[in-house]
C-alpha cells in the first residue's frame, strides 16, 4: 500500500454522535446527507487530484461516513495507524465546527510531528479564532480555491521551509505568532483545478485498498448521487447565505466569479457516467456561465448521449425556451428552484426579486417538457415571517397543486437551519434584519451543536418567531404540507403515516427535552431517553422517499471503474 504525503479528512458534524442522545429535526431531510453531514465537499477530491499531477500522494478519508456505517469502527485505532507529513481537514460548512476541532486534536495526539491544516468557508471566516485557540491546527487556507496553496504548503512541509511566501496561508512561526500571509490567490478560471478530480478517487480506492473511507455517503453504493460543480462564488446576494456575492467579497477574496467551462462540465458527466449510473446533480444555475457557455454545454451534453438522471437548479425563473434546451439535452430531465416563501415582498427582501405569476410561468413550461420531476423549495425562518405567514406559504402549495395537477410536481419546506450562515448578510447586520443571534464565535457554534436536539442547536431566532416557536410551527408546516400531498396522491397513504407518526413523537420528544435538559448537568438528566431518540431517528422522512430517483440495476459499474482506476495507475 502507499505512502501518503496528503491524508484529507471529512469529520462527522459532532465527534460523540453515535453516544450521545441526539434528536435529529428535519435539518438534512431535503439534501443527500445524514444530519451527521456525510457527503465531503467536492473541494476534498480536486485538491487530491491536483497535488497527485506534482507527484504527491494524496488520500481522502471520510471518517463521518465511516462511523455512520459501523458503530463499532474505532476512530482512534484507525487514525493511530495514518501516516503522512500533513493532514487537512474540511471545515467548510459550519455544522462540522465540532468533530473538524476533536479530529484534528486526536491526529495531534498521535502524530504530533505531522502538521494539520483546515480549509473552506467556515475556516476562512473564523481562521483568527482557529488558530488563536486550537495549538492542534498548525495552518488555515482561506479561499474558495485551496488546490495551489495545499501543493505549495506540501512542498514546504515535506522540505522543512518556513511558509512565508504560499498565498492565502494563516500559520504560526516558531515563537507561536499568528502569521497571515497575503489574500492574493484567487483564480478567475478554475478548469485547472477540477480535472478528472472524480476519476482519482476511483484510482485511489485502488491504491490505498480502502473503498469504505471514500464512499460519500452512507448509503451511496445503493443509492450512488454525485454532483458537478459549475462555478466558485455567486453573482447573486441572498440575505441568509454564507456563500453569497457580498460574503465572498469580504471573507473569501472573491469578487469575480470563477466559471467553468462547458468542455470540463460535460467531461466531468462523463467521468462520473463511467462508473456509475446514479443520477448527476449540476449544483449551480448554468444561466450565470453566459448565455454563449450555457449554450455550448447544453449543446455538447446533448451530444454525449449520457444515460444518468440529470438534475438542474435555476435561481430564478426561465423562459420556456431555455426548459426545451435542457429537455432535448437531457430527456427526462429533473429541476429545482427555491422562492422560500409565496410572500414577495419577503422574497425580494431575502434577495430574489420575482413574482409568483413569474414563477409560475416558470412551473407551467417546465411541467410542458418530457422533465421527470419538478421540486420547488419553501423556507422557514425568514425576515418578517410569523406563524400565519408560514402556513400562508402551505395554502400556497394547495393552490399550486390545485393549478398544476401533475404528479412530477414535488413541494418540499423546512426551516432554515441548524445555522443562519456566519458572513452572510444577515448574520452581519441581524437586527436590521429582525434576527437575534444566539452564537457568534465558533466556540459558541461548537456548543451549540452539543444540544440534545436542534433547537437548542438553532443559532438564531427572529423576532416573529423565537427558537422553540420556529421547531413547532416548523413541524406543522410540514405536516399540513405532507397531508396536501397524500390528499392528491402525490405521496402514498403509508409514508403520510409514517411521516405523521415520525412528527408526533418527533414533538413529544422536543417537549421531553425542553423539560429535563440542562446544559449546566451535561447529558446525565437526559440519557434515559436515548433509546427512544435513536428509534425516532431511524424513521425516516418521508422527503427523502420522495427526493430519491428509481435507479438501473447496474447503478455502479464497478469493471469498468476497475479498468479505469488500473489505467489511471499505470498512467
Amino acid at each position: 500500500m502507499s505512502q501518503a504525503d496528503l491524508i484529507l479528512i471529512h469529520a462527522p458534524n459532532v465527534y460523540d454522535f453515535r453516544k450521545l442522545p441526539f434528536l435529529y429535526g428535519p435539518i438534512s431531510d431535503l439534501v443527500p446527507s445524514t444530519p451527521v453531514f456525510e457527503m465531503y465537499p467536492i473541494g476534498l477530491a480536486s485538491i487530491a487530484e491536483y497535488v497527485e499531477r506534482f507527484g504527491y500522494h494524496a488520500r481522502i478519508v471520510n471518517l463521518a461516513s465511516r462511523m455512520l456505517r459501523d458503530n463499532d469502527f474505532d476512530v482512534d485505532k484507525f487514525l493511530a495507524r495514518l501516516e503522512a507529513p500533513l493532514f487537512g481537514i474540511d471545515l467548510h460548512w459550519l455544522v462540522h465546527a465540532q468533530g473538524a476541532i476533536e479530529i484534528a486534536k486526536r491526529i495531534k495526539d498521535y502524530h504530533p510531528n505531522s502538521k494539520v491544516v483546515l480549509g473552506g468557508i467556515s475556516s476562512s471566516y473564523y481562521y483568527r479564532e482557529i488558530l488563536s485557540e486550537h495549538a492542534e491546527i498548525d495552518y488555515v487556507i482561506r479561499g474558495d480555491s485551496s488546490e495551489e496553496p495545499m501543493k505549495q504548503l506540501l512542498e514546504a512541509v515535506k522540505g522543512g521551509a518556513t511558509p512565508d511566501d504560499i498565498p492565502n496561508l494563516v500559520w504560526r512561526d516558531s515563537q507561536g505568532n499568528i502569521k497571515e500571509n497575503p489574500f492574493t490567490y484567487v483564480p478567475d478560471t478554475i478548469d485547472d483545478f477540477m480535472h478528472h478530480h472524480y476519476t482519482n478517487v476511483v484510482r485511489s480506492v485502488l491504491r490505498y485498498l480502502d473503498l469504505s473511507s471514500t464512499l460519500p455517503t452512507r448509503e451511496w453504493m445503493s443509492y450512488p448521487i454525485t454532483a458537478v460543480i459549475t462555478c466558485r462564488g455567486c453573482n447573486h446576494n441572498c440575505l441568509t447565505c454564507g456563500g453569497s456575492r457580498t460574503a465572498y467579497e469580504q471573507f473569501m477574496g472573491r469578487k469575480k466569479l470563477a466559471i467553468r467551462s462547458p468542455e470540463m462540465l460535460v467531461s466531468d458527466i462523463h467521468d462520473i457516467s463511467s462508473f456509475t449510473r446514479g443520477p448527476i446533480v449540476v449544483l449551480g444555475d448554468v444561466r450565470e456561465l453566459g448565455a454563449a457557455n450555457a449554450e455550448t454545454f447544453l449543446s455538447q451534453l446533448e451530444n454525449s448521449k449520457v444515460k444518468n438522471q440529470l438534475l438542474f437548479e435555476i435561481f430564478r425563473p426561465a423562459s420556456k425556451k431555455f426548459f426545451q434546451a435542457l429537455d432535448r439535452s437531457a430527456p427526462g430531465f429533473c429541476m429545482e428552484i427555491s422562492p422560500e416563501t409565496h410572500d414577495e415582498a419577503i422574497r425580494k427582501q431575502i434577495g430574489r426579486n420575482y413574482s409568483n405569476k413569474e414563477l409560475e410561468n416558470s412551473i407551467a413550461s417546465v411541467l410542458s417538457t418530457n422533465c421527470r420531476r419538478l421540486d420547488i423549495y419553501f423556507m422557514i425562518g425568514l425576515p418578517g415571517q410569523d406563524a400565519s405567514s408560514v402556513m400562508e406559504t402551505i395554502d400556497y402549495c394547495a393552490y399550486l397543486i390545485d393549478k398544476f395537477p401533475d404528479k412530477r410536481l414535488s413541494l418540499f419546506i423546512g426551516p432554515l437551519a441548524p445555522f443562519l450562515d456566519p458572513g452572510s448578510i444577515a448574520f452581519e447586520n441581524p437586527e436590521k434584519y429582525g434576527y437575534k443571534l444566539l452564537a457568534h464565535s465558533l466556540e459558541e457554534h461548537r456548543q451549540a451543536l452539543l444540544g440534545p436536539s436542534w433547537q437548542f442547536t438553532l443559532n438564531y431566532e427572529t423576532k416573529w418567531l423565537g427558537r422553540r416557536e420556529l421547531v413547532n410551527v416548523s413541524y406543522e408546516a410540514i405536516r399540513r404540507l405532507t397531508e396536501l400531498k397524500a390528499k392528491a396522491n402525490l405521496v402514498s397513504p403509508e409514508l403520510a403515516k409514517t411521516q405523521e407518526k415520525r412528527i408526533d413523537q418527533a414533538l413529544f420528544l422536543e417537549e421531553k427535552l425542553a423539560e429535563g435538559y440542562n446544559p449546566n448537568d451535561g447529558y446525565e438528566s437526559i440519557m434515559d431517553l436515548k433509546e427512544e431518540i435513536d428509534k425516532f431517528n431511524r424513521l425516516e422522512a418521508s422527503e427523502r422517499q420522495e427526493l430519491k430517483f428509481r435507479l438501473p440495476f447496474n447503478r455502479i459499474r464497478f469493471l469498468n471503474s476497475l479498468r479505469q482506476a488500473m489505467r489511471s495507475s499505470r498512467g
